[in-house]
């Protein structure tokens, strides 16, 4: 069953060109290492929390918007051999690319798909 990498991150609203041309060319260096497939999505109806949610996950600021975004790899295994092999690309080192929003407030995480419908 596939895998799935899972993003969420505060991109100035101000930079959505710049980010989704950054996130074109990653998801062509992802593929090169195994991914199936990349999604990206620009938050359109994100609210705000009292206790938690995606914009306080964030800690998204007035001038922002939540991007949602998703790996889809064929196993478990080949998405950590792929990471694996992507840290060591130069293109994935520090400096080699401009990001377009504050990677430390990113969260991501792997999941195990347990339902597929």
């Amino acid at each position: 069953m596939t895998y799935i990498d899972g993003f969420v991150a505060a991109v100035p609203t101000a930079n959505r060109e710049a980010y989704l041309k950054h996130a074109a060319e990653m998801a062509v260096i992802m593929k090169e290492f195994g991914a199936l497939k990349s999604v990206e999505c620009w938050g359109d109806d994100v609210p705000d929390g009292k206790l938690t949610s995606f914009p306080m996950a964030v800690k998204k600021e007035a001038d922002e918007t939540v991007v949602f975004a998703w790996l889809v790899w064929p196993s478990k295994a080949v998405r950590d051999e792929g990471w694996a092999r992507m840290m060591q690309d130069p293109r994935m080192q520090p400096g080699a690319h401009t990001m377009p929003f504050d990677g430390k407030r990113m969260i991501y995480g792997g999941f195990e798909v347990a339902l597929e419908s």
